[in-house]
């Protein structure tokens, strides 16, 4: 089942996360708004397997971005925040790897170029399950200490919902400069005001492939942020987008997610938010790992 659903409720306690499987446009959808994170947590759900080098996380994240007291995000984010105290490396025992957190060996490239401590997400606007992590990443941006750097990897695993699309327009939003800006609209565009959904207008499913919304549609939105949505659009279907997804795809890969969204700390280690045991966990464990980073352990 875990390879065929969209979503799934595992239990009242599951963690919500989209997962690598389906795209056959049918699966029940979970509502467009977002859910409490103080509710039960929903369900995980999960895409078809793909081929390497292919392509799998939300986030509404405060931008950390700015002086040297403040943790940097190159790209989604809406106001600077001032960071979290830096946290001492102790190793309690509470989180164990294998089971909490994942290595990843070896180790691969941050999806930026930076030289601090790399915290990322990895997402998708049309996946439901970033949608409710929204809350939670905004929270974790805010906590995190100065020389961490917060970015985004948006996956394109799942075409019935249309991650492709939204993936290519990231992309090219960030190539024009308005990513950060628009990325609580895209989200709100998707389960909210719904211009970007990939439900059907009755709700009880997901629209054919050939009616999802297009890159033309999300250049609508981005023009409310300052891109034209002709240049928009002739940026989205360049050789440098399609080098950039060819390269998110692959870091997908090797960063071994299966599902969204998937945490990634400096492309050493990943884990979710049900593998953590909840969203404040989440908080938690992204933290402990970055102390672990940054103590060398």
């Amino acid at each position: 089942m875990r390879k065929r659903l969209p979503f799934l409720f595992v239990s009242m306690l599951a963690i919500a996360a989209c997962s690598q499987g389906s795209d056959n446009g049918t699966a029940a959808q979970q509502p467009a708004a977002p859910a409490s994170t103080a509710a039960p947590a929903p369900a995980a759900s999960t895409p078809a397997q793909q081929p390497a080098p292919a392509a799998t996380a939300a986030p509404a994240a405060a931008s950390t971005a700015g002086d040297s007291a403040k943790a940097e995000t190159p790209a989604p984010a809406a106001a600077p925040v001032p960071a979290g105290a830096a946290q001492a490396f102790v190793d309690d025992g509470k989180w164990v790897e294998g089971k909490n957190y994942f290595r990843i060996e070896p180790a691969q490239p941050k999806v930026s170029n930076t030289d601090k401590i790399e915290v990322t997400e990895v997402f998708s606007y049309g996946c439901p399950a970033c949608n409710q992590f929204r809350p939670t990443m905004e929270k974790l941006v805010q906590e995190l200490p100065a020389g961490t750097q917060v970015s985004y990897l948006p996956v394109s695993f799942n075409p019935a919902e249309n991650f492709p699309m939204f993936q290519r327009a990231y992309y090219a939003a960030e190539a024009l400069g308005v990513a950060a800006k628009a990325h609580e609209a895209i989200f709100k565009a998707v389960w909210d005001t719904r211009e970007l959904t990939s439900s059907n207008a009755a709700g009880t499913g997901l629209r054919p492939s050939s009616d999802l919304p297009t890159i033309d549609d999300a250049a609508k939105v981005y023009a409310k942020f300052g891109a034209d949505p002709k240049e928009f659009v002739a940026v989205a279907n360049s050789f440098s987008i399609n080098t950039k997804i060819k390269r998110a795809d692959e870091l997908v890969r090797t960063y071994g997610v299966e599902s969204t969204p998937t945490m990634v700390i400096d492309g050493k280690y990943r884990f979710t938010a049900q593998s953590a045991g909840g969203y404040d966990q989440s908080i938690d464990l992204a933290k402990w790992l970055v102390a672990k980073e940054a103590a060398g352990k």
